[in-house]
């Protein structure tokens, strides 16, 4: 990695102070790892992590930045936090996101995802010298007519399951926010919605997920159970959601009345694996475990995929990896991690480093 070069929207966030609900999740941790890579002041706002390993616990960043564990929904404590940091920049990535959780726990789900949004937005009215909020929304957003399409940011919302619903909510919560409402400094509120397709990268345990699921089976020997293997999803890295959400805080900050809106950020060619694909990708890279196939009565939606042009055309949005290349590092990052010659850390820094070459071999030599 050149040491000393930044790309663009590296340097507009350079030296600021920014704020990430989340932090300790899977997309938190490695947003927090890149950020600190760059010289941010970071102030993180979460629950404590949930899954035995931890990303969070794994990378030790504690020492990186300030780390704050609380809830969104205690609106007190979050108006407090936010106050006290003061940030230019709030990615809120703090949610509820797990589709099979959102029928066990509708009432969380849906307190976590909208009211705790609320507090956010509520919280940053007050903040002078805001610049930019990103709330981290999802794909799922859409009313999913089962489609073979990609769905544009002008389609309708909707959400039948709690946790699709729940986002959808959000999202009007936030557009009204955005035409309703003004910054401290009396301008209207920098807020922007980004919608990811499903995420896969190495340090995700989390329940219900194949990845996750894969990696479990294979480090115990035991079998892969899978739910609709034919269903398909637009698959991407992480990485790839979190330099979306980077550029898109550098746009706010450059030009908030254009960018704040609902943004897609989809795989580059608009591919849709299916569950069974991934999941021979990911084998090919590590081990194959025994399959187990589970009739699942919890309806989860079979074709989704996402047309991220808007992203590309005025972000300059654009994955370094494409979805076979995310799939074989995300089985290498788990089966180093298992090997254990090298520790999360390590092998999280090594991919931040090999995504930023390959982007700023394409600054440097553009196609």
């Amino acid at each position: 990695m050149r040491a000393t070069e930044l790309l663009a929207f590296e340097a507009a966030l350079r030296g600021k102070r920014v704020f990430v609900t989340g932090h300790t999740g899977f997309t938190g941790s490695w947003a927090c790892s890149w950020l600190a890579q760059i010289g941010v002041d970071i102030c993180g706002f979460s629950l404590a992590p949930e899954t035995s390993p931890s990303l969070w616990e794994e990378l030790a960043l504690q020492g990186s930045m300030r780390s704050i564990i609380g809830d969104i929904c205690d609106r007190e404590a979050l108006n407090k936090a936010i106050l006290a940091f003061a940030p230019q920049v709030i990615i809120h990535l703090a949610a509820q996101p797990l589709v099979r959780r959102s029928y066990r726990e509708p009432f969380e789900t849906f307190n976590t995802n909208v009211m705790g949004t609320l507090n956010v937005l509520e919280a940053a009215r007050s903040v002078p010298g805001l610049e930019a909020i990103v709330c981290v929304t999802t794909d799922k957003v859409y009313e999913n007519k089962e489609w073979p399409w990609p769905y544009r940011e002008n389609d309708s919302l909707g959400g039948k399951d709690p946790y699709s619903a729940s986002k959808s909510a959000t999202e009007m919560v936030i557009q009204s926010y955005q035409y309703a409402f003004q910054t401290a400094d009396g301008h209207a509120l920098p807020v922007a919605t980004a919608r990811g397709g499903n995420i896969i990268g190495g340090g995700d345990w989390s329940e219900d997920r194949l990845v996750p699921d894969f990696v479990r089976a294979v480090a115990s020997g035991s079998a892969l159970t899978l739910r609709y293997p034919d269903a398909t999803r637009p698959w991407q890295h992480v990485l790839a959601l979190v330099q979306g959400y980077l550029m898109l805080a550098a746009k706010l900050m450059e030009s908030p009345k254009a960018a704040a809106r609902s943004w897609n950020l989809g795989p580059a060619d608009g591919r849709a694996l299916t569950v069974r694909a991934v999941l021979e990708s990911l084998s090919k890279t590590w081990t194959r475990p025994n399959l187990e196939y589970l009739d699942n009565p919890v309806k989860e939606a079979q074709l989704l995929a996402l047309d991220s042009t808007l992203a590309r055309d005025v972000l300059g949005w654009s994955p370094a990896w494409d979805v076979e290349e995310t799939i074989e590092r995300t089985a290498a990052w788990y089966r180093d991690f298992y090997v254990g010659e090298q520790g999360a850390a390590v092998i999280t820094a090594a991919q931040i480093s090999a995504w930023r070459d390959t982007l700023l071999e394409r600054k440097h030599h553009p196609a």
